[in-house]
């Protein structure tokens, strides 16, 4: 059944990213672990899939993992009218956002993007490491070698950060030739992306433990005593970046 060749290609991904991405794991923990106990912060983008929504604000996650995200919005209703001869690139908002946000040098800045190529990612990736903070890309290799920047400077996300995650997902992003299918199915990026956090997630609890420091967990709201936790625990991290 197409159930059970699923469950065969996941565990070849899951192997794939346990015996390439292990190093590179406990570097980005270490890296998140060192930068918390020196004062500073951890921001997580995600132009991928997954990561936003599985690691922040959930059960068993770290209150220091928060979101960074950004928009700009203009509202201008004049008729409509051909602007293909407008340069209406938008690179260097990135600068204003990290300017406007709660971002201090020495922070670290997790930035997730499957392919890597798109304007706005290398865009933050180039100004969050000229601001002074850690880059970590969380993207696939292989996918992301195999197209074009869309940034003037012609980099990847991979190009840029000063630490790669590799997702491990194939070109395309799919994994599977199904017969009497057009194409590919089955994501591998959002999966293997959660897999190898929760993994980074786990050095940072190891390493700040080891320093006498208890970083502060969630416990899930709808768990009795869950709100009450949650409140002292949120005052913790407000307090020490734990």
């Amino acid at each position: 059944m197409l159930i059970d060749k699923y469950y065969d290609r996941i565990d070849e991904l899951f192997a794939k990213v346990k015996s390439t991405q292990r190093e590179n794991a406990i570097k980005a923990g270490k890296i998140c672990a060192e930068a918390v106990l020196n004062g500073g912060c951890l921001h997580v983008f995600d132009n991928g899939h997954i990561i936003n929504s599985e690691l922040i604000n959930r059960g068993g996650g770290l209150f220091m993992l928060k979101q960074f995200k950004y928009e700009f919005k203009v509202e201008n209703p004049v008729r409509k009218r051909n602007r293909d001869d407008i340069d209406k690139s938008i690179e260097g908002l990135a600068a204003y956002a990290i300017k406007a946000s709660g971002a201090r040098p020495g922070d670290v800045m997790f930035i997730g993007s499957v392919s890597g190529k798109t304007a706005n990612v290398v865009d933050l990736a180039i100004e969050a490491k000229k601001f002074g903070m850690t880059v970590i890309a969380v993207t696939s290799l292989e996918y992301s070698s195999a197209v074009k920047s869309e940034h003037s400077s012609g980099k990847r996300l991979f190009e840029c950060a000063d630490l790669v995650l590799d997702n491990c997902a194939p070109k395309g992003e799919a994994m599977m030739d199904v017969e009497g299918l057009g194409t590919k199915f089955g994501a591998a990026s959002g999966l293997a992306a959660a897999f190898i956090m929760w993994s980074v997630c786990s050095v940072i609890v190891e390493e700040l433990i080891a320093h006498g420091e208890e970083p502060s967990v969630y416990r899930s709201y709808n768990f009795p005593g869950g709100w009450e936790w949650g409140d002292e625990k949120q005052k913790r991290y407000d307090e020490t970046g734990f």
